[in-house]
């Protein structure tokens, strides 16, 4: 079967001629060859390895540059780039033995760099080191790094916060494509499964230079799995098991390429009980299940690079509306539920010209969501249908300034086929262009870029007038000019600054326009105002970083100010039983910042110390404070590095504490909240049984069993505590 599909690629790529190849030796500081070593060429989606000679192969490659990646396990990335390729190229690569992590590329950011080169900090995270610590969900795993944590429903739902900032605030981008998918409610989950997925990047501030609306706070931009490397086969099965929840995720994949075709598939299920609190009682109704598959095929030649991809998300989430009821083990969701339907389709191409390209990503989502109250018959039903478009020019480098020329836009309609409304229908039509340039010279980068946006808004009347569930027809247009300042230099050798200083913007969306009724995620009678302005931000970021072999050292520090900051108000009335909020602007502040360090005491190869601090202050212009900001957190973890004679390779056990601190700083009609530590273990590695080798981890997450509850929990105010022990056992089998 293998060969079959592999020769059935070629048989499609033999037809077409090589124009440009390029081929070296990959070797460590002792001259010896390393076998296996990963060359990826990003913007193709092409990747080799190299042979027991240390050789690589790439073949059809465009004219102009072209960006190289060699990576393999205990040495320093290596990331090159080819000017001007000719007909015949060669390029040998010295690897150098490292213990830190990989100097990635940004995809996200507008000129790919890789971080140390980049102008603005990015995290970046890879989907495998985010499972190593035996998170449940890809929101748990993001809620791990510094900077981010979560507004969470019980473990099925949860929504991402950067620095104080969340729902329509941060952008959520995946397969390249910007996720649209009723994320305004509170009770909405981000409806991405971790099942072939790469890698995410963080960016922490406004990023409307290059994403629009929306992107005042923060980009999640999530890298799709990478297809297999040139005229190979893979196929790969992993299963993880939860005891609190008595879960079990698994996922089947395969991809094979050729030259020039590639193609991959992947299918996942993940279903869990309802979660079991400290005391051993256990949530009513927090149980879900979710089908996931992603599928893509892709080709690429001297003269353009295409890939087509597409996700289908199917997830049927418990809605815990009575605390600690009915206690039952049974994973089929009670009511009320919800079921959500969401498909993502996207197209890449990349057109290679002399000394320049055009990167045009199309995109189309169709979010179909319903809550169904006490029977299988929806009363809210909800469909959400996008088009995406972004189109940028590289215009060709001049000196050492590369610029970038884009256009970008989205047309949506909301519709509803169900008694109850929570908006009205409506359509979206978003419109921006851009440009940016990066400025580079000794060990300075500048960077610059400026920006318009024009959203309009329009809506349909329903609904009877001075009546729950009326809405008033709406036509509204925002516009908003926007820039980005960035400065990049070494102070030292091992030391770097990035200063950057831009500006984002969010217009408002339908819920804070036009709501009417209650809202039943927030328990609540909201009222919406038309007469919204657009939020205006400015954020001003300072990053620090020391690295050397054995210590890397790191300091954040932001300070953002928000014009007519949109939230919602106790007006003191109440209706059918709920209080009653309106949507109010006030001017508001942000500012804090993450540090840490990463410790590698020589000659002790094998042990790390990672820690870290993070925190963020939230007030209105009047001096009180923001709602749902996230309490202080410090992360503190030990991780040994081992291998064990033929058998474990990449093995790690890891020891880790988490502490919040209590969050004392609170809104008018929030509480305050208690801190707590949480103890976690992890260990793990590459088992190798003659010729079978599979990935093992064995995560237990809150060992001590700690009863605690988070101060951003929807379900705080119920004084229900947050899951209990967790033991999490995850295989992944090469096939």
């Amino acid at each position: 079967m293998r060969k079959f599909i592999i020769a059935l690629f070629l048989g499609f790529s033999a037809m077409l001629q090589a124009q440009n190849t390029l081929s070296g030796i990959v070797t460590g500081k002792n001259n010896q060859p390393i076998k296996g070593v990963s060359v990826y060429a990003s913007e193709l989606h092409k990747g080799t390895a190299t042979d027991e000679n240390g050789k690589y192969v790439f073949t059809n490659l465009p004219n102009g540059n072209l960006k190289l990646t060699f990576t393999f396990v205990g040495y320093g990335t290596q990331n090159k780039t080819i000017n001007s390729l000719q007909k015949e190229n060669t390029l040998h690569v010295i690897l150098e033995e490292t213990i830190f992590q990989m100097d990635e590329v940004i995809v996200s950011t507008a000129f790919n760099k890789i971080q140390s080169q980049n102008v603005m900090k990015v995290e970046h995270e890879s989907i495998k080191q985010m499972q190593r610590k035996g998170t449940a969900t890809l929101i748990e795993g993001l809620a791990t790094i510094p900077g981010v944590s979560q507004v969470s429903t019980g473990t099925s739902i949860g929504k991402p916060v950067i620095r104080g900032l969340s729902g329509n605030r941060v952008l959520v981008y995946s397969q390249g494509v910007r996720m649209e998918n009723q994320q305004f409610g509170d009770e909405h989950g981000l409806g991405l499964n971790d099942s072939g997925i790469e890698s995410v990047e963080v960016i922490k501030g406004p990023a409307s230079l290059l994403y629009g609306s929306d992107a005042l706070g923060g980009v999640l931009y999530f890298n799709p799995e990478k297809f297999a490397d040139a005229n190979t086969f893979k196929a790969n099965f992993s299963q993880k098991l939860f005891s609190n929840t008595l879960g079990s995720n698994s996922s089947l994949g395969l991809k094979t390429s050729t030259d020039n075709w590639k193609f991959l598939a992947r299918g996942s299920y993940n279903t869990h009980s309802d979660y079991k609190i400290p005391n051993g009682d256990r949530v009513t109704n927090t149980r879900y299940n979710e089908t996931d598959f992603k599928t893509g095929i892709g080709y690429s030649n001297a003269k353009f690079s295409s890939v087509l991809r597409y996700n289908y998300n199917k997830l049927d989430l418990g809605i815990p509306e009575e605390g600690i009821a009915d206690q039952t083990t049974s994973k089929e969701t009670g009511f009320p539920r919800q079921g959500v339907f969401n498909h993502l389709l996207s197209l890449n191409n990349v057109f290679f010209f002399e000394k320049s390209k055009l990167d045009v990503d199309l995109g189309y989502i169709a979010n179909d969501r319903s809550e169904f109250v006490d029977s299988n018959v929806a009363g809210l039903h909800m469909k959400l249908k996008t088009f995406n478009y972004d189109a940028k020019y590289h215009l060709p480098k001049i000196g050492n300034v590369e610029s970038i020329f884009g256009i970008q836009g989205m047309h949506q309609t909301n519709t509803n086929s169900g008694e109850e409304y929570l908006i009205p229908d409506a359509s979206t039509n978003d419109f921006g262009v851009f440009g940016t340039a990066n400025y580079e010279w000794k060990k300075n980068v500048f960077q610059a870029g400026l920006r318009f946006d024009n959203r309009k808004i329009t809506s349909i009347e329903h609904g009877i007038a001075g009546q729950e569930g009326y809405f008033k027809a709406i036509d509204k247009s925002f516009d908003s000019f926007n820039a980005s300042l960035g400065y990049k230099t070494n102070l030292a050798e091992d030391l770097t600054l990035r200063l950057n200083l831009a500006s984002g913007f969010r217009a408002p969306n339908l819920a804070e326009l036009t709501s009417n009724g209650v809202h039943e995620g927030t328990n609540r009678y909201e009222v919406g105002n038309s007469d919204l302005k657009t939020e205006q931000n400015v954020q001003t970021d300072l990053n620090l970083e020391y690295k050397t072999d054995h210590f890397e050292f790191f300091a954040n520090g932001f300070y953002n100010h928000i014009n007519n900051y949109i939230y919602t108000s106790p007006t003191g009335a109440v209706m059918n039983n709920n209080d009653v909020f309106e949507y109010i602007q006030n001017n508001a502040k942000l500012y804090g910042g993450e540090i840490g360090l990463h410790f590698h005491p020589h000659p002790l190869d094998w042990l790390h110390y990672e820690t870290s601090f993070e925190t963020v202050t939230g007030k209105k212009q009047n001096g009180d404070f923001l709602p749902l900001i996230p309490a202080n957190n410090w992360n503190n973890t030990i991780r040994a590095e081992y291998n064990i004679k033929n058998w474990l390779e990449d093995g790690f056990a890891t020891l880790n504490l988490s502490t919040t601190f209590n969050q004392n700083n609170v809104s008018g009609f929030e509480t305050k909240s208690n801190g707590y530590s949480l103890v976690n273990l992890g260990f793990g590695g590459k088992i190798k049984l003659g010729k079978t080798a599979f990935d093992i981890n064995l995560n237990a997450n809150n060992l001590l069993d700690k009863r605690y509850i988070a101060h951003l929990s929807r379900l705080k105010t119920d004084g229900i505590p947050n899951i209990g022990r967790n033991i999490v056992f995850g295989v992944n089998f090469i096939l």
